[in-house]
């Protein structure tokens, strides 16, 4: 499937000396997808330092010099993927998987998402996963009002209710008290309406026989051709798409738009 998108932020505040944003806004290719084009954006904003994080991810690192009152990043392109049932497959990344084994404040279990972990537990890590991905899916609602995004997953787990970071901290959390690696993704899903206010998150899990395997909970599915992988990291700040800091100024606001579709190229191709 060709996947078109553009992913729109802009920043606002009231006279900032300073702005600096890293950025995780470029997809990688691999065995689940091949980017055709992509370009990031970032009018006013020179041109960026790139460098390659520990996790793979392509980073830009965007100054903006003040007053700083509007700041827009526009990340758009096409990208093929396939199904592969969520096998992402081994990891090239530099750092050792056992790093995702460790603890960060948003994914930290607690007694009732350990003792969920071990309801999950089955013969083998990937049967483990599944039961992991289809109990959480059942037992947490889906609610866009219930968090923020600062909720951690013991919190979430309690109330029963969030969105899909909510959802893939618990699994990760849950993942790494049975002692199996996992991480956050972040990413963008193909919907039936093609418009979003934000990009989606799913987590992976290390897999002995499959490699890195995607399971997202909020949808109770592994990935599928309709989404296309952005960034990972240990949670949602570390592989958030935009990361930023500035320097003075008074309030900020932020609107955020995302298109996911199907590219007519493709499609046009294909009759």
């Amino acid at each position: 499937m060709r996947i078109a998108i553009t992913h729109s932020t802009t920043y606002r505040s009231e006279g900032a000396a300073r702005a600096i944003q890293a950025l995780r806004l470029t997809p990688p290719s691999g065995q689940s997808q091949t980017v055709v084009s992509w370009q990031v954006r970032v009018p006013g904003g020179g041109t960026p330092m790139r460098y390659t994080d520990a996790f793979g991810n392509l980073v830009e690192l965007a100054a903006s010099n003040g007053p700083v009152t509007d700041v827009r990043i526009v990340a758009e392109g096409v990208v093929d993927t396939v199904d592969t049932a969520g096998v992402v497959g081994p990891g090239w990344e530099a750092m050792a998987p056992d790093v995702c084994l460790r603890r960060t404040k948003l994914t930290e279990s607690d007694d009732a998402i350990r003792a969920f972990g071990e309801s999950c537990r089955r013969d083998d890590t990937l049967s483990t996963l599944h039961a992991i991905l289809d109990e959480l899916h059942e037992l947490v609602a889906y609610d866009t009002s219930a968090t923020t995004s600062d909720t951690t997953a013991k919190a979430a787990f309690a109330s029963r209710r969030g969105v899909c970071q909510d959802h893939a901290h618990i699994f990760i959390a849950a993942a790494r008290s049975l002692s199996i690696p996992a991480r956050y993704v972040t990413g963008y899903m193909l919907t039936d309406g093609g418009e979003s206010v934000a990009h989606h998150a799913w987590a992976e899990a290390l897999t002995v026989e499959l490699g890195w395997v995607g399971f997202d909970a909020a949808n109770g599915q592994c990935p599928t051709e309709r989404y296309v992988r952005l960034a990972i990291g240990l949670d949602a700040l570390e592989a958030a798409p935009i990361r930023g800091i500035r320097l003075g100024g008074a309030a900020e606001s932020l609107h955020v738009g995302v298109s996911v579709q199907e590219s007519q190229s493709q499609s046009q191709s294909q009759a």
